[in-house]
């Protein structure tokens, strides 16, 4: 039962990314939540707090308006206490240029009594990088921005 109820929260938080809910996510984060994303560009890099992650899901919002995850698979191990979820997807947008941008990944979620303190996500950060460039060819400075840190990194 507990596992079922873990899998549909991390299926429904990547709904939220979709419709750029992310507030909703933060709700479920700890203070000192850990977050790391592959990659040199923009989006790249660790963040060591909610306040740093929450700029970093508005610039990825700013960035990829339309971006559409989906979860293929979702697995969970663990007890309350100590939870681990792998979750598989797949993302795609059109870019400013028309491109389509299609990526695929896994996250590792860390979670305890109901709240994720780890989110580790792996996708081709080659892919995100190129993406980036496109992007700022297109006007969008904020491609060529660098990564959100935390304050105190």
């Amino acid at each position: 039962m507990y596992r079922a109820v873990v899998r549909r929260i991390a299926t429904r938080n990547f709904e939220r990314v979709n419709n750029q809910e992310y507030e909703t996510i933060l709700k479920g984060c700890t203070e000192d939540v850990r977050h790391r994303f592959g990659g040199n560009h923009p989006l790249g890099g660790e963040r060591h707090d909610k306040e740093a992650l929450r700029r970093w899901f508005q610039r990825l919002g700013r960035l990829y308006p339309t971006l559409k995850l989906t979860v293929r698979d979702v697995w969970v191990t663990g007890l309350p206490h100590n939870t681990t979820v792998i979750i598989r997807w797949t993302a795609a947008q059109t870019l400013t240029d028309r491109s389509p941008y299609e990526n695929h990944g896994v996250h590792v979620v860390g979670m305890r009594w109901g709240k994720v303190v780890e989110i580790d996500a792996n996708e081709d950060s080659q892919i995100v990088a190129e993406s980036m460039k496109v992007l700022a060819a297109h006007g969008q400075d904020e491609a060529l921005a660098p990564p959100i840190l935390s304050a105190n990194t």
